[in-house]
């Protein structure tokens, strides 16, 4: 039996364990390798400024940014074309059979299984108790559905939208992710396979800075209703006693400003007992390390008000929230795609609309999407037209398709060698940066290869509506086709339903 197509998409903001976790992937034998294997530099300001995270030929490097690990996962699998997208951090330490076995765990797949999860380890140290900032690691072992190493189904990121961008750490986006498959009728598996997870040593007062998580657990409340975690078999938090122990404390406060200094002790007592019990179950579980113990003193006095903070801010900001399509935008191709292709057209008047330019256009407004146009018009690098005519050409396809949010137009030639011309990603990454959405949050829907590349390069999603010019290998390196715009549109919004 064939092994399954997969590609390996792996997020990172520069760690040197990346390098460990790529080993057994470049070295796979031609059977078991992945047909795609793509590093995300999540890295603030990455780019040219920046020296590249990894140099090999066989990886795709693409920039994300800083925009998060939802939004690099998403950018990586938009950018590849497999059957199967395999997720990995860079921090895991793959063994060198990781390929071969990752494979078996995809054929044992049926056609229903949307995820299949590989087995998590996490080292212990040796002669002591974990601290308090490893026990976070070791409690990655029992995690459902994390994307330390999941495989899923391009199909089911597809039906879904894939990640959600409003999860902006390495938190709840996994789980997220996991419970709109299972919503959307696939099943998620546990594999066979194992990959290890170095433990982290975590900064001192690592605690603290985990309590941003509150906020994704409300934007979790909104989009999955307060039962999500029975969902994935996960026990309630600690929230609960957090607002009593806050409350306590407020209380006592409150009571010694009003001068009722017995009311103030009784409630301060409580406090005193409830944050004191708390800080003896974490050193306890710890090592007896002076500087330990300090940590859980402190850190178990300022959780519970900084948990209900940071629980309120997110519930404040995400209000209402619900589920919304991966995609926020679609940056559509002019010639061939939204208008009939007439070469180096410069006459409004010969603007004809494609069959369903308009009712796409609409229904991609109706499901609250930014629409675009990005075109490449070498005619005025060619000296056949002038920046004039191009834009009263444009102006007539806003006449009668728009207005569209934003245009961009590459007047180069192929051998000008710029950045915007697709198939390099200039004008996706420009028209998403006026848009305020990041590229991976688009998807870009046109009629030839060089759109489909532009996307890939951008980690924008690519939908290719193919015409009489599109050549076949072009329909068949494209990731995902459809016969028209009406349903490469219905295609992108269909997972924003609730």
């Amino acid at each position: 039996m064939n092994a399954p197509e997969y590609a390996v998409v792996v997020p990172t903001v520069g760690r040197d364990s990346l390098h460990r976790a790529l080993v057994p992937l470049l070295e796979a034998p031609r059977a078991w390798a992945p047909t795609e294997i793509v590093v995300v530099d999540d890295r603030p300001g990455a780019g040219h400024e920046l020296p590249p995270v990894v140099d090999h030929p066989r990886v795709r490097t693409l920039r994300g940014g800083g925009g998060g690990p939802a939004t690099a996962r998403q950018a990586g699998w938009h950018s590849c074309r497999a059957e199967w997208i395999a997720f990995l951090d860079d921090d895991v330490h793959p063994p060198q059979d990781w390929p071969e076995r990752l494979c078996s765990d995809l054929l044992a797949a049926d056609a229903a299984t949307g995820g299949v999860q590989g087995r998590i380890t996490v080292p212990r140290p040796e002669g002591r108790r974990p601290t308090d900032a490893e026990r976070a690691t070791l409690g990655l072992e029992g995690a459902p559905w994390i994307t330390a190493d999941m495989a899923y189904r391009r199909s089911a990121l597809e039906a879904v939208g894939g990640f959600d961008t409003r999860f902006p750490r390495a938190y709840r986006e996994d789980t997220d992710l996991a419970l709109r498959v299972l919503d959307a009728g696939f099943s998620l598996r546990l594999g066979e396979r194992e990959c290890v997870h170095p433990l982290r040593p975590g900064r001192r007062w690592a605690s603290l800075g985990a309590q941003r998580g509150n906020a994704d657990d409300a934007l979790m409340n909104a989009v999955h209703g307060r039962g999500w975690r029975d969902r994935v078999g996960e026990a309630p938090g600690g929230l609960r006693g957090h607002v009593l122990t806050t409350g306590l404390a407020a209380g006592a406060a409150l009571a010694a400003l009003a001068r009722r200094p017995v009311l103030a002790g009784a409630l301060g007592a409580g406090w005193l007992a409830r944050t004191a019990g708390f800080a003896v179950r974490r050193a306890t579980a710890g090592p007896a390390d002076p500087a330990e113990i300090i940590d859980m003193v402190v850190t178990s006095a300022l959780i519970p008000p900084l948990a209900c903070g940071r629980r309120i801010a997110g519930a404040v900001r995400h209000a209402g929230a619900g589920r919304r399509p991966g995609i926020r935008a679609i940056l559509f191709d002019r010639d061939g795609t939204l208008i009939e292709d007439v070469p180096y057209n410069g006459d409004p008047d010969k603007v004809r609309p494609t069959a369903g330019a308009e009712n796409a256009i609409a229904l991609a407004r109706r499901a609250g999407l930014a629409v675009g146009v990005v075109s490449n018009q070498s005619g005025i690098a060619r000296g056949l037209l002038d920046t004039g005519q191009v834009d009263a050409v444009n102006r007539r396809v806003d006449e009668l398709l728009g207005p569209f949010d934003v245009w961009r137009v590459c007047p180069h030639g192929e051998a000008d060698g710029c950045g915007c011309r697709k198939p390099s990603p200039g004008m996706i990454e420009s028209a998403a940066a006026e848009l305020g959405v990041a590229p991976a949050e688009c998807a870009v829907v046109g009629d030839i290869g060089s759109d489909m590349a532009a996307a890939r390069a951008a980690g924008a999603r690519g939908v290719l509506v193919p015409t009489n010019l599109t050549r076949e290998d072009e329909q068949r390196l494209s990731p995902e086709t459809e016969p028209d715009l009406t349903s490469a549109v219905h295609r992108l919004v269909r997972g924003s339903a609730p």
